[in-house]
Order: C-alpha cells, then structure tokens, then sequence
C-alpha cells in the first residue's frame, strides 16, 4: 500500500517507534538478566544508541 498522507506516515513512524522500544527494552531485559550487568551501564548504552539515533535519522526527517 503506498500512501503519501501524513497521518499514514506518523502512524507508521509511531508504529516503528513503539516496535523500537519493544526491542530495546527486550534487549535490556536480557543483557540484565544472562550477563548482571549494572543498570548504570545499560543506561549508558541505551543513551548512546538514542544520540546515535537522533544524530542520524533526525536531520533525514526534516
């Protein structure tokens, strides 16, 4: 399905974003549970992966 309505496009940008999270909490969960890694690390990594997102993606955006 093609569309170029902009409702269409943020809900598939919201839909992509919810799966997002879905898989870095997933991922969270797993690298605390199997390898006891601190919080503070894991918060550094998912904060490493946000700016590395925003400094990439954002400017395509707009």
């Amino acid at each position: 399905m093609h569309s170029v309505d902009t409702i269409a496009i943020s809900h598939v940008m919201i839909a992509f974003i919810c799966f997002g999270l879905l898989l870095v909490g997933g991922l969270v969960v797993i690298m605390r549970l199997r390898h006891k890694y601190s919080p503070n690390l894991i918060g550094a990594l998912v904060g490493g992966m946000l700016c590395f997102l925003l400094l990439e993606f954002l400017p395509s955006l707009t």
